[in-house]
């Protein structure tokens, strides 16, 4: 069962001083080289410093996928607590200044932010990857346009940056208003064929602009490296079950398109400025918003939405044997997003009185604590 649609999930997390709460500046070479050296393939370095990325092995089966990333989130986080840091898992920091955080001094990021300047300084953010097995490149390129219209439902059920540099944003995903600063980012065009998406490739790398796809930074984009088509528009989910039931759903809705190939087909310029919309609705509101629907001319509440959406896949899930995983979607809407929690525990630290800083210590103490399964939560 569900051996087909192989998926891998890619998780970025930041690395902090565990007394200070906020980025680590200190023993972060240390806590990676412990990294490499005790743990096996799945540990990357990303654009800043303290940030770190890990990786679960391709798998037809999502226990195997909560297995491998349980034993990433604890391994990682027991060494940082060796190194006197933390990690966790969020799409922004809540503490963080931009201006004081380090980029990565590997040569590809050095080029990266040489290009880039400030706007790249300034993506101090953590995202959540899916990638999903898609053989056939003009498969992933007709998919990719039209699986759109659902790029907003699964970045409302991820949003965990309500935060940036210890100011309420106002926002439950701000991850994205500062992602897309970058060039290249938010939602791809609408390309005609695969020869349409891989000519718009090609004259950027002829022309020197980039040097390959993996610079093409898309809320979705075909791999590089994988034969796969990479969902990209999730912020670093802080609880496993929210990584899971958002893999679950993505990788249902692949299957569901690959098969049904007139879903979402022929969209237009409409279509991609409304999902656009509905893509900011998403970071200002998470789940609490509503989604234009193009088809009634009507705003739909994200929990109808997402309703919709999981009958849409049921036979999907069943036939993947993720139905529990994908259930896990409405247990995010009934309890809330990791950015719920936050200003939730936010709120109450100010009503106690606590002041501004300290109060985000409490939410950064939640974080971290929750991404690794760490019950020692500091008060």
């Amino acid at each position: 069962m569900g051996g087909e649609f192989k998926f891998g999930i890619e998780e970025e997390y930041f690395v902090n001083d565990a007394a200070k709460r906020d980025v680590a500046r200190a023993k972060v070479k240390e806590f990676f080289a412990s990294c490499h050296e005790n743990l096996e393939d799945g540990i990357t370095h990303e654009m800043l410093e303290p940030q770190i990325e890990i990786a679960t092995k391709p798998s037809a089966d999502f226990a195997e996928a909560r297995a491998q990333l349980s034993s990433l989130r604890s391994s990682v986080g027991q060494i940082a607590r060796e190194h006197g840091l933390s990690v966790m898992a969020a799409g922004t920091h809540p503490l963080a200044v931009w201006a004081r955080v380090r980029p990565n001094a590997q040569p590809r990021y050095g080029k990266v932010m040489h290009d880039l300047q400030m706007v790249g300084s300034r993506t101090v953010v953590c995202g959540m990857h899916v990638h999903v097995e898609i053989p056939d490149l003009a498969t992933r390129v007709d998919i990719m346009n039209r699986i759109q219209p659902f790029l907003p439902l699964l970045l409302a059920l991820s949003t965990s940056s309500p935060f940036w540099q210890s100011q309420r944003t106002g926002l439950l995903g701000y991850r994205l208003a500062a992602y897309r600063e970058l060039p290249r980012t938010g939602l791809p065009d609408l390309f005609a064929d695969e020869k349409d998406y891989q000519r718009y490739i090609d004259t950027l790398v002829a022309a020197r602009a980039i040097e390959n796809s993996s610079y093409v930074w898309w809320f979705i984009r075909p791999s590089l490296k994988h034969p796969t088509l990479e969902l990209r528009v999730a912020d670093s989910c802080t609880r496993i079950d929210d990584t899971l039931a958002i893999a679950a759903l993505y990788r249902c809705l692949v299957r569901h398109l690959s098969r049904d190939k007139a879903l979402n087909a022929g969209q237009t310029g409409a279509s991609r400025a409304i999902n656009d919309e509905n893509s900011w609705r998403a970071q200002r509101y998470g789940i609490h918003g509503s989604f234009v629907d193009e088809a009634t001319r009507s705003a739909k509440p994200v929990r109808q939405m997402l309703d919709e959406t999981l009958a849409l896949v049921a036979e999907d899930a069943d036939a993947l044997g993720c139905r529990s995983e994908l259930d896990l979607c409405r247990w995010i809407i009934a309890r809330g997003t990791s950015a719920d929690r936050q200003l939730s525990l936010y709120t109450e630290a100010v009503g106690r009185g606590l002041s501004n800083r300290d109060a985000l210590f409490g939410v950064v103490d939640w974080l971290s604590a929750e991404t690794t399964g760490d019950t020692m939560v500091r008060h």
